[in-house]
């Protein structure tokens, strides 16, 4: 796909994920009313054109921190969660007064990657904000602070956002941040900014090594989950854009065809079942595969047989999803088990008519059947 084509894509979305970080909304852990103001009245133009548009926001500790009285947001884990509970109020409150200004309802959504692993429970999530939206309303996605240590840890909110993306299969995810967008290589302080990546139609090593630069702001937790979200938000057929939030009117801009940051381009569009398992499932164990398997699953599509296994590692039952790494280490697939990771490991090096003796039972020839796999590497050599 071109450049041109990529933009073009943008002004076309209907259904938009936009997700905005503490960075954007507060500023010394206090909240910046006219953003909210700015947002609101942004998303609200974009509704009444037509598009339907969830909001992933991040910024409950910082707030919460400030109206407890504490310098920063900083401290153990369980102060965090605090001041999350007490943040998120504060948060919602103003999101609501603003978009109410405008006539329009908001909805508070708290989601948890544990919960979103789940599939009944991501299915639920998924109905339940599409019909928020069916109804006129704007869902305001936060991770659920006060239980979700993982977040905290990392400060993620850019993957809840790709998760997201997938579950209402959205068009386009635009991360609004405090930065113009990806950079030809990670902005050193004191120098000059490098320039600016405007388009990226796939993300390479190359692309990540640009990301990662050793004692800069866009470390792990910063740009790289950005690239992240972007990666997986592709494999939903959606388009991401990495811009500055500070630009007034952005969201505006964009959807207008104006070029702001860098976009990613989307990609081929997995299966809502598939996305899940590849990015959202937790994975419960490893199956070491040999070269013929890996060439089996990547190039010809097909199942995972007993024959191409070479060990188990971990544990994990029927029905879970299960990595498939090659003997160096490099996971090419994952998907759901056929047998535990007991009978795989007996299963392992054997021809499928031999199951049965065995086992004295058979799920099946595949250990994991191809309807049941996705792909999250190339086709190996």
């Amino acid at each position: 796909m071109s450049d041109l084509n990529s933009w073009n894509l943008v002004p076309k979305a209907k259904r938009i994920v936009v997700k905005i970080g503490s960075s954007t909304l507060t500023r010394d852990g206090q909240l910046r009313p006219h953003k909210f103001t700015a947002l609101a009245r942004d998303v609200s133009r974009l509704v009444e054109s037509g598009r339907e548009v969830v909001v992933v926001s991040s910024g409950a500790i910082s707030v919460g921190a400030h109206r407890l009285g504490w310098e920063d947001a900083g401290g153990s884990i369980r102060e965090k969660q605090a001041a999350a509970a007490v943040g998120q109020i504060g948060l919602i409150e103003l999101y609501q007064r603003r978009f109410a200004k405008r006539g329009i309802h908001v909805g508070q959504v708290l989601l948890t990657r544990a919960g979103l692993e789940d599939r009944e429970r991501f299915l639920n999530a998924r109905r339940t904000m599409l019909e928020l939206l069916r109804l006129g309303v704007v869902p305001i996605v936060n991770e659920n602070d006060t239980i979700a240590t993982e977040e905290i840890r990392f400060g993620d909110n850019d993957n809840l956002a790709a998760t997201i993306v997938s579950a209402i299969d959205a068009d386009l995810l635009i991360i609004l941040t405090d930065v113009d967008g990806l950079y030809e290589r990670a902005p050193e302080a004191g120098e000059p900014k490098p320039p600016l990546i405007r388009i990226v139609e796939k993300i390479t090593p190359a692309i990540k090594k640009s990301a990662s630069g050793a004692g800069t702001r866009f470390g792990s937790g910063g740009m790289i989950t950005k690239l992240e979200a972007a990666s997986s938000a592709a494999r939903s057929g959606a388009a991401t854009i990495l811009c500055n939030g500070q630009v007034g009117g952005i969201l505006e801009r964009l959807i207008s065809g104006q070029r702001y940051g860098t976009l990613f381009a989307p990609g081929e569009k997995l299966k809502s079942r598939k996305h899940w398992l590849a990015f959202t499932a937790k994975t419960r164990g490893r199956i070491v595969i040999d070269a013929g398997a890996a060439r089996a699953l990547t190039r010809r599509g097909r199942s995972l047989l007993p024959a191409g296994i070479l060990r188990v590692e971990g544990s994990f039952s029927v029905g879970d999803t299960v990595c498939c790494v090659t003997k160096e280490g490099r996971e090419i697939a994952r998907g759901l088990a056929g047998y535990s990771s007991a009978d795989v490991g007996r299963l392992a090096g054997l021809a499928t008519k031999e199951i049965s003796r065995v086992l004295g039972y058979a799920n099946g020839d595949e250990v994991i059947h191809r309807d049941d796999l996705v792909l999250v590497s190339p086709a190996t050599d």
